[in-house]
């Protein structure tokens, strides 16, 4: 893989991931554009010990634009594009419009409510990660080696991220379809790098040590081992990673990726697992676009470990999940979800997973 970082004409960072050591690509950006600027803050929430981040400035990103007009797709004659050049494999470029970043226009740090609530400049970085040139593609469709490709991409930022000043989570995720929110429709996902460790990433982190505590064991490989052993959550299962539905799944459709070895991140992990994952998540996405006989909205999140704490009870795997309980119907988050975070589940597990590992072979 060759690996090429240029900067765009605002002086965001772009970088190139070809899977030809002798790719050469367009680097120079022709467009007229003011250079990137954020207003982020983060305000510390005493009630339930969480930092919000305040985006203010991100009221004014691209929202849904016609393919014609798509700003990941590459550049053509004279429609520029966030991508120089006019063909690419895998491409990851500062956002544009970012959550989290240099802050350079935030408030100094301060208290609010008499030191009740911290308030600071949301440092951090947003990238976008482009999966594909193909505008019409999506991950599931990519071939082995691009998942190879993205993966190895998704390990260096993970690296290079948290060796950033301040960075305390690095977290990967993908967003796909206009149900979840996705303002973009070209195959691409995310990267955040948190000031903080977030909320979902400390509360499972605080579960496994005490778990830890309490047994000398780990807690993500026991959950691990016992899908494995009850096999009626499992949706697939490869040499080095099984899927499967959690027994406690909280959306209408659930799945977990967990490695077989525990480890903290993605760059942790050896070429033959990388290689791995990839049949078993291209057949895991397939699975779940099948069920509903139409392309399934989900995110898809990674969680690693925190780059300085937490480093030995972490367990990399991947949370996917989606707001379709049927064909045509989304399930809402209402005031049992929203106002109180009890999740009432739609649909029972074992038949969610059960529809899964049939779900290919009802289409065929």
């Amino acid at each position: 893989m060759k690996k090429t970082v240029s900067r765009l004409a605002d002086g965001r960072q772009i970088i190139y991931f070809d899977e030809d050591d002798d790719a050469v690509r367009e680097l120079v950006d022709l467009r007229d554009l003011p250079p990137a600027m954020t207003r982020s803050e983060v305000r510390y929430d005493p009630l339930l010990d969480e930092w919000v981040v305040l985006a203010s400035h991100r009221q004014g990103r691209t929202h849904l634009p016609p393919a014609a007009e798509c700003p990941l797709c590459p550049s053509n004659g004279d429609r520029l594009s966030e991508i120089p050049s006019a063909d690419y494999d895998v491409v990851i470029i500062e956002n544009r419009f970012p959550s989290l970043g240099a802050a350079t226009d935030a408030p100094p740090p301060a208290d609010l409510l008499d030191g009740l609530c911290a308030r600071g400049p949301g440092t951090g970085r947003c990238e976008v990660v482009c999966f594909t040139s193909d505008h019409g593609s999506s991950f599931a469709e990519l071939p082995r080696q691009r998942v190879r490709t993205v993966m190895d991409a998704w390990a260096d930022r993970t690296t290079e991220l948290g060796a950033l000043d301040d960075v305390e989570y690095v977290f990967v995720f993908e967003n796909r379809g206009p149900e979840i929110g996705v303002t973009l429709h070209h195959p691409h996902g995310q990267i955040y790098a948190y000031p903080f460790v977030p909320p979902r990433a400390r509360q499972v982190l605080d579960s496994a040590r005490r778990y830890r505590d309490r047994t000398s064991r780990n807690l993500f490989a026991d959950l691990l081992a016992g899908e494995q052993r009850a096999g009626d959550r499992v949706v697939g299962r490869s040499q080095h990673w099984t899927a499967f539905v959690p027994a406690a799944a909280r959306w209408p459709v659930e799945v977990h990726v967990y490695p077989h070895r525990q480890v903290p991140d993605l760059d942790a992990l050896t070429g033959p697992e990388r290689d791995d994952f990839a049949g078993l998540y291209l057949d895991v996405l397939r699975r779940c676009d099948a069920l509903f006989g139409q392309p399934l909205p989900y995110v898809a999140a990674w969680h690693q470990a925190p780059v300085h704490a937490d480093r030995d009870l972490a367990y990399l795997h991947l949370e996917l999940f989606s707001v379709r309980r049927a064909p045509g119907k989304l399930k809402y988050l209402a005031g049992s979800e929203s106002g109180m975070g009890a999740f009432i589940g739609d649909m029972l597990p074992e038949d969610t997973a059960r529809r899964l590992r049939e779900a290919l072979e009802v289409r065929t």
